[in-house]
C-alpha cells in the first residue's frame, strides 16, 4: 500500500511539473518571454496603434506561445498601389507562425494614405461607420470569435501597421481585452530569424508569388445568410 501511495505522490508531482513546464516552455525548450502590457509607440507609429514593445523588431521573442494566435490582416494581392509608399500590394512574406486573415473581408476599410488609393471595396463581415460595427451576415461574430478567441492572447501584423491597429480597434470595440492584443506593426520592417520568403525571381528571371507556403483563412461570404 505504501509503495501504492508513494507511486501516486511522484505521479502528482510530475503532473504539476509537466503541467508548468508546458506553460512555461515551447519546443525546443525556449523560455517564453514574459508579455509587458500593451503600450503605444511614439509618434506616428503610436498613431498606427503599433506596440512600443512587442513589435517587429521584438516579436521572435514572443512567437510559439501556446496561449496566443498569430495573425497576419493583407490580402494575398491588395488592390491597393501600396508600391507607392515603399510596400508590396502582394504578400510577400511573412514571420514564421503567423497566419493570414484579410482585413479587407473582415470590415470596411477606411483611413489609407491618399497615395494608396483604394483597397478591396466588395462584401465585408461588418460594417465600420464612425466606429460602429455592424455585422453583415449572421455567422459574422461566430467567425470573428473562431479567428480572435478571446481566451487567447492576439498578436497582429500587417504589411505596414494600418490594418492589424484597424483590427485591433474593432475588436476592443467589440468586447475584447484591449490587454491581451498587441499590434505588432508591419511585415515590411521585419529582419528577424522567422521570416518565411513568398516573393522570388523564377528561372525566367520573373517575379512570382509561392502563396502555397501561405496559412490562409478563407472567409467565403457567399456561403453565409446575410441580415436584413
Amino acid at each position: 500500500m505504501k509503495k501504492v501511495i508513494w507511486s501516486l505522490v511522484v505521479g502528482g508531482v510530475l503532473l504539476v511539473a509537466g503541467a508548468f513546464l508546458l506553460g512555461r516552455y515551447v519546443w525546443p525548450n525556449t523560455v517564453l518571454a514574459d508579455l509587458p502590457k500593451p503600450e503605444l509607440s511614439d509618434g506616428q507609429r503610436g498613431q498606427l496603434g503599433i506596440d512600443k514593445n512587442v513589435n517587429e523588431s521584438t516579436i521572435d521573442k514572443y512567437l510559439g506561445r501556446p496561449d496566443a494566435v498569430y495573425r497576419d490582416m493583407r490580402m494575398l494581392k491588395d488592390p491597393g498601389n501600396y508600391e507607392a509608399i515603399g510596400g508590396d500590394s502582394y504578400l510577400s512574406g511573412f514571420v514564421n507562425g503567423f497566419e493570414v486573415v484579410p482585413l479587407p473581408y473582415i470590415v470596411n476599410v477606411t483611413g489609407l494614405p491618399e497615395q494608396v488609393g483604394d483597397t478591396y471595396v466588395g462584401k465585408t463581415l461588418f460594417t465600420n461607420n464612425n466606429g460602429v460595427y455592424t455585422p453583415n451576415y449572421k455567422e459574422s461574430m461566430e467567425i470573428l470569435e473562431a479567428l480572435f478567441p478571446k481566451d487567447k492572447v492576439i498578436f497582429l501584423m500587417c504589411g505596414g501597421g494600418g490594418y492589424s491597429g484597424m483590427m485591433k480597434n474593432m475588436l476592443v470595440a467589440l468586447g475584447w481585452d484591449a490587454d491581451k492584443i498587441y499590434d505588432v506593426g508591419g511585415y515590411w520592417y521585419y529582419d528577424g530569424a522567422n521570416k518565411v520568403e513568398v516573393k522570388r525571381v523564377n528561372s525566367d528571371g520573373k517575379t512570382v508569388y509561392d502563396f502555397y507556403k501561405v496559412p490562409y483563412h478563407d472567409i467565403n461570404l457567399y456561403t453565409l445568410t446575410e441580415n436584413k
